[in-house]
């Protein structure tokens, strides 16, 4: 059973912000890391995938361990994308709620850094950083971080392989007398390696439960489909999770703009995010999908870094990742907080050869989903027709006069008799009634 966070060492003000925020117990990472943080002065590599709580792994005793008198930044946490480092001061700021003396400011890029820079003119003990704005602040000489005690790198695998040069001029800006805590879901070689260059040789190493906690409630699935059929699979598979949140993967950001558009074509709920979009419009898809105005989400491995919304169900691999790390981060998205998910991957029959690696790699098991008998595909595809038809808007450009013939033609017409006339019409243009019409016939000789 875990321990309450007063005998991890936490506060009473940080206690009763976590509280406030219905955090009672301790996760697995933040049972091992936070007295780890509070007590002793190594450095620290913590391997923890998603959703395990890591931000307050670090975040809170890093809270406490600040000297509000001290004006100067103290701390420095540096996040792979915006979105994670919005996250992490946005959790921040609530573990400080009962902690009005300290001061946290988020820089990020792809939004104007004059603000940024002025408001490093206060004081600010806690900075939360991506790595590029953060240069260009030290560059301009905008933030001073040669006071820096503690520097955290969250989500550290990424950064190493994106990131690696800026991640390597703030830390020769920083002191060498500081405390480095890493934090990262995968131990790939350059993770070993910027261990052993920058951090000290008395490092602490802690892991959560591996075995369970970044699978834990997901079903992990994969899916044989030929190249031809793999859209109308997937929007199968779509319209069965009608209603639920799910994210949608692609290796590259042309794949991404063209799912996306297939997906708005059929008038499916659905945003898209990548690398090449401006902040803004990331922001509006990332709120949209945040707040349950858009239910499909689909991205990129970068740009999908940081997500950390409630009641995704689901995710698909729409192409296969290159690396077991990027599973997974893919399939960290899912099963938040306690919650079950679903991680699909859709497989050509060449690529099925790759799963055993990923189960023996990961300590995972996958089951094999059939792929749906081409009648279900058929009839799901007229569902999705019929759905596109519902939703298309009416054309306001249409003269009343030609409307008029048109009413006359259909005038005597009932509604279902209408929906049998159009239906038929669908059928026939698709060549959807062909096959059907065979099935009957070979039914009729048995």
């Amino acid at each position: 059973m875990s321990k309450p966070f007063s005998d991890l060492g936490v506060s009473k003000p940080l206690q009763q912000s976590l509280a406030d925020l219905q955090i009672t117990v301790p996760t697995d990472i933040q049972e091992k890391t936070i007295p780890v943080v509070l007590t002793q002065k190594d450095d620290i590599v913590a391997l923890a995938k998603t959703g395990t709580g890591k931000t307050a792994a670090f975040g809170v005793p890093l809270l406490q361990l600040i000297a509000p008198e001290d004006a100067t930044v103290q701390t420095v946490i540096l996040a792979p994308t915006r979105e994670l480092g919005q996250q992490i001061h946005a959790n921040l700021t609530s573990f400080a709620s009962h902690s009005p003396e300290i001061s946290i400011t988020g820089v990020f890029g792809g939004i104007p850094i004059k603000p940024q820079i002025e408001r490093l003119k206060s004081p600010t003990h806690i900075v939360v950083a991506t790595p590029g704005r953060l240069v260009d602040l030290i560059k301009r000489e905008a933030i001073n971080v040669k006071n820096v005690k503690y520097f955290v790198l969250d989500e550290a695998d990424e950064m190493v392989s994106a990131l690696k040069e800026e991640v390597d001029t703030i830390l020769k800006e920083i002191p060498k007398s500081r405390r480095t805590l890493l934090f990262t879901a995968t131990m790939p070689g350059a993770i070993k390696q910027l261990v052993q260059n920058y951090m000290s040789k008395h490092v602490v190493q802690i892991e959560a439960d591996m075995s369970t906690a970044g699978h834990q409630g997901i079903d992990h699935h994969f899916m044989v489909v030929e190249p031809i059929e793999k859209l109308e699979v997937l929007l199968h598979f779509l319209n069965s999770k009608e209603g639920e949140r799910g994210i949608i993967f692609c290796k590259t950001k042309a794949a991404v703009n063209k799912l996306a558009k297939n997906l708005a074509i059929n008038k499916f709920s659905s945003g898209a995010i990548h690398g090449s979009l401006t902040q803004a419009i990331r922001d509006r898809i990332m709120g949209q999908f945040r707040e349950g105005f858009v239910d499909i989400l689909v991205a990129t491995d970068l740009a999908a870094r940081g997500i950390d919304v409630k009641d995704v169900s689901y995710v698909v691999n729409y192409h296969l990742p290159d690396t077991y790390d990027a599973y997974v981060h893919r399939s960290g998205r899912t099963a938040r907080a306690g919650a079950k998910g679903l991680s699909l991957t859709i497989l050509q029959q060449e690529e099925v050869l790759e799963i055993p690696d990923f189960q023996d790699e990961l300590g995972i098991v996958f089951k094999e989903l059939k792929k749906a008998d081409p009648q279900s595909i058929q009839e799901n595809n007229g569902l999705v027709w019929a759905k596109k038809i519902f939703k298309t808007k009416p054309n306001r450009e249409v003269s009343e006069e030609f409307k008029a013939k048109i009413k006359t033609i259909f005038h005597h017409v009932t509604k279902d008799e209408l929906v049998d006339k159009i239906l038929a019409n669908y059928l026939a243009q698709s060549g959807a009634d062909k096959p059907k019409a065979e099935v009957s016939k070979k039914k009729k000789k048995k």
